[in-house]
């Protein structure tokens, strides 16, 4: 999917209504090793669409998991179009990983269970130290 962009800008948000297991930095710093240099990574607070804006971005592109994502998501991309005129292209979950949430692989964890197959080593150490 990357290779279908001339330039790709991952945006890692800072959603003071969520308590993150990492700080905003430490995702960036995590998604950027993960990605190897084939986008670049950003965190930002605020509006999606004045991240976007800032960076030149003419669509957004969000992964789907459920019917349930779409209902909201689809609101959202309606309302960042009309604010800014970015569109939002959706890309639906490949069904093997529909279940994932960062909350319940968290849960997973905490609570003992391996998640080596969910997580790739960088968060999975991450995850055992912090949990």
């Amino acid at each position: 999917m990357i290779d279908s962009f001339d330039h790709v800008v991952v945006g890692v948000v800072s959603n003071p209504s969520k308590t993150p297991l990492l700080s905003a930095e430490e995702r960036v710093e995590v998604l950027s090793d993960l990605i190897d240099g084939k986008a670049e990574v950003e965190a930002f607070e605020g509006l999606l669409v004045d991240f976007a804006r800032s960076k030149s971005v003419d669509v957004v592109v969000k992964g789907l998991r459920a019917l349930s994502d779409f209902d909201y998501e689809l609101a959202m991309a309606q309302m960042n179009r009309t604010l800014s005129g970015v569109e939002t292209l959706f890309i639906p979950t490949n069904p093997q990983w529909s279940y994932l949430s960062s909350s319940l692989v968290r849960e997973v964890a905490r609570l003992g269970g391996d998640v080596e197959s969910l997580v790739p080593p960088s968060v999975q150490r991450i995850l055992k130290e912090r949990l």
